[in-house]
C-alpha cells in the first residue's frame, strides 16, 4: 500500500492528496502566505493601494437674484386678491382681468424680474363668510383653498398665452393639475425663468392668503412683497365712505398694527416686520400699476421699518 502522500484516489481518480485533502495551490511554497496572494492577517500595515482622486468640487449657483439695470428688485411676491379676479364681473373669474394683468407682467419678465404669484380666491368662495354662518371652519378654509387652485390655473392660461411660462405650485397635492409647493422647487423655476404660483394658501386653515403671500416671500427670499387691491394706496378709512379718509404714502409696521388697518391681516404684517420684508400696496386696476410696482417705481403705500410719512 502506497503512502498516504502522493497518492491518488483511487475512486475519484482526482489528482494526488496532498496533506489532509488540501488544495495544493493554498499554503505551497513553504507556506509563505504572500506568495499565494494572500495577506498574512498579522501583518501591521495592509498592502498599498492606489487612491483614486478626490472629485472636484461641485459649482454652486448664487441663489440671490441679480438686479439689472433699470430695476429696483430681483425677486418679488405678488399677491392678487380674489376680489381683484372678478373684474366686473359679480362671482367667478375674468378673463378680461386675466389678460389685463398677465400683459403687465409679460413686461416685467422681459425685465427679467422674477415674480411669484399668490392668488386669494374670495372670488369664488370665502371661508370666514362661510363660517360665520354655521360651516366648519377648517372645512370652509379648506373649500377656499380649492377656490384660489381655480384662480391660479386661470392666471396661468391668461400668463402662458402672453408668453410667460409659468408653473402652478399647490400647498395641497394634487398633482394631476399642479404642482407640490417645495421651496426649492419654486426657486429653481424661477431661476430658470418661470413664473409661479403658489396656490392653496398655506395649506393650513385659519390662515389668510395674505400671511401665505409673506411666509412664501420669506421662504423664497423675495425683496418685497406686493399687495394688490382695489384701491390706490393704504387709508386710515374707507376712502369710499370717508370722503376726508387720510392717504398714506409710507407706513412702519408698528403703525400700521397700531392703527389696526384692515388692508392686510395683522399675522402678515408680523411676520414680514419679524423678517424686514417690506410690503407695497398699490391698485392693481390702474393701468401699467402691476409693471411699476415690479420694477420699483413709485406707487401705492410703502410699508417698512422705516420712519412714517
Amino acid at each position: 500500500m502506497m503512502s498516504e502522500l502522493g497518492t491518488k484516489s483511487p475512486s475519484l481518480g482526482g489528482p494526488p492528496v496532498t496533506g489532509k485533502g488540501i488544495d495544493p495551490g493554498i499554503g505551497s511554497a513553504g507556506d509563505d502566505p504572500s506568495s499565494a496572494g494572500i495577506r498574512d492577517p498579522r501583518e501591521s500595515n495592509p498592502p498599498s493601494r492606489e487612491r483614486s482622486q478626490s472629485p472636484a468640487p461641485i459649482a454652486v449657483a448664487d441663489p440671490t437674484p441679480r438686479v439689472g439695470s433699470g430695476q429696483r428688485y430681483g425677486r418679488v411676491v405678488l399677491k392678487v386678491s380674489g376680489e381683484a379676479m372678478l373684474g366686473g364681473r359679480q362671482y367667478g373669474v375674468s378673463p378680461e382681468f386675466c389678460a389685463f394683468i398677465a400683459g403687465q407682467l409679460a413686461d416685467v419678465h422681459a425685465a427679467g424680474v422674477q415674480v411669484a404669484i399668490v392668488v386669494g380666491g374670495g372670488n369664488i368662495f370665502r371661508g370666514l363668510a362661510a363660517s360665520a354662518k354655521g360651516m366648519d371652519r377648517a372645512t370652509a378654509d379648506h373649500i377656499g383653498m380649492l377656490a384660489t387652485v381655480m384662480n391660479a390655473l386661470a392666471l396661468q392660461d391668461a400668463l402662458e398665452k402672453a408668453g410667460v411660462p409659468t408653473r402652478v405650485m399647490t400647498a395641497i397635492a394634487m398633482n394631476e393639475v399642479a404642482e407640490p409647493y417645495i421651496r426649492r422647487r419654486a426657486e429653481r423655476h424661477l431661476e430658470k425663468g418661470r413664473f409661479v404660483i403658489l396656490a392653496a394658501g398655506t395649506g393650513n386653515p385659519y390662515f389668510t392668503t395674505d400671511t401665505a403671500a409673506a411666509l412664501r416671500a420669506v421662504e423664497i427670499d423675495a425683496q418685497i412683497l406686493l399687495k394688490a387691491t382695489k384701491v390706490d394706496a393704504v387709508y386710515d378709512a374707507d376712502p369710499k365712505t370717508t370722503p376726508g379718509a387720510r392717504r398714506y404714502d409710507h407706513l412702519t409696521y408698528s403703525d400700521f398694527l397700531a392703527a389696526r388697518l384692515q388692508v392686510l391681516d395683522s399675522t402678515a404684517i408680523s411676520l414680514c416686520m419679524e423678517n424686514q420684508l417690506p410690503i407695497l400696496v398699490f391698485n392693481v386696476n390702474e393701468d401699467d400699476n402691476v409693471r411699476r410696482a415690479a420694477l420699483g417705481e413709485s406707487v401705492g403705500t410703502l410699508i417698512d421699518g422705516g420712519p412714517a410719512t
